[in-house]
């Protein structure tokens, strides 16, 4: 296959249409060369998952050792346990399937995967701070299923969740097959956590259950959410504060509660993936939802900014993240 002629052709009928599904492996637009740098990829062109790249999330739920209890769900009721099962996350015929099944495992009614560039140590498989961050995938649709493509912080440099940040590249929920989210998680830990996050409506009868080039661009002081090179949303506020009383998270009274800008967005993240069941953001499936409910990945590529960043300029002094915004 001639990559560089499909990526032309994708390029000119998204010019003249907008957004369309990406019906031809690798046929997604690739970031001028200079503009964009690749540094980092898996094109899923092996046999099997790369455990130099990859680890997995395994159960339904951890040990919060601030609150010393055990979270089950993943904190969102999730109904899913997480394996690292061949039937729930598996290579075939150079792209990656992460599978959620109908069946019963230690107390759970489904089965899925959760993949990420970390180990479940806490050691690194591959993260980066700023850059291209890119996943050609086709998702799962159905009634309570809740695909996502998203980013966690290697080191919590700021504290526990939020603080330290959450970027979800994409996430979907199953029973909306033509819509699409991109989100940020920040602020202080709960319950003074805070999020920002913009939808996107997939143009005619395009959906998710096709191929689409999922992007985010992030640079100092910004972000930019794209889907097949359109951008549909972009955010250049957010805040983040280590302050607590007890265990619990408060808001900022004063500018020298937050942690300098821009944080949390200053630190490297790692890449996750994975297909949830259920949950609060996407309700319970019903009798309608079919399983398995397959996420079929293409590639997973990640770019550096060719000449490097220019560091965002800092927040006045007495300024607080509230008010109108």
């Amino acid at each position: 296959m001639n990559r560089a002629r499909d990526c032309l052709a994708a390029i000119a009928v998204c010019a003249v249409v907008g957004v369309v599904p990406i019906s031809i492996r690798h046929a997604a637009a690739e970031p001028p060369s200079d503009t964009w740098r690749l540094i980092w990829h898996d094109e899923f062109d092996g046999k099997d998952i790369d455990s130099a790249n990859w680890d997995f999330d395994i159960g339904n739920g951890f040990y919060n050792y601030d609150s010393n209890q055990w979270i089950g769900g993943w904190g969102n009721d999730e109904l899913q346990y997480y394996t690292q099962e061949a039937n729930n996350a598996f290579v075939e015929d150079g792209m990656l399937h992460i599978r959620a099944i109908k069946e019963s495992l230690h107390g759970c009614g489904y089965t899925s995967a959760r993949l990420k560039t970390r180990k479940r140590d806490g050691s690194p498989l591959f993260n980066q701070r700023y850059g291209r961050f890119e996943f050609c995938v086709k998702l799962p649709t159905g009634q309570g299923v809740w695909p996502a493509l998203w980013m966690m912080p290697q080191d919590e440099k700021y504290g526990p969740w939020p603080s330290s940040g959450e970027i979800d590249v994409m996430e979907a929920r199953g029973q909306e097959p033509n819509k699409v989210l991109g989100t940020l998680h920040y602020g202080s830990r709960w319950p003074a956590n805070t999020h920002t996050s913009e939808d996107y409506v997939l143009p005619s009868d395009a959906t998710i259950a096709d191929f689409h080039v999922y992007a985010l661009e992030w640079e100092p002081g910004e972000m930019r959410w794209l889907i097949d090179d359109h951008q549909y949303a972009a955010q250049t506020f957010w805040w983040s504060s280590s302050k607590t009383e007890g265990a619990n998270g408060v808001r900022p009274a004063k500018a020298s509660d937050l942690n300098a800008w821009p944080a949390p967005f200053d630190q490297p993240f790692y890449l996750v993936m994975n297909v949830a069941v259920g949950g609060r953001f996407v309700g319970k499936p019903d009798k309608t939802t079919v399983f398995p409910a397959e996420m079929v990945v293409d590639y997973v590529r990640v770019y550096e900014k060719v000449g490097g960043y220019t560091e965002s300029k800092p927040r006045g002094e007495g300024e607080l993240p509230f008010g109108d915004r």
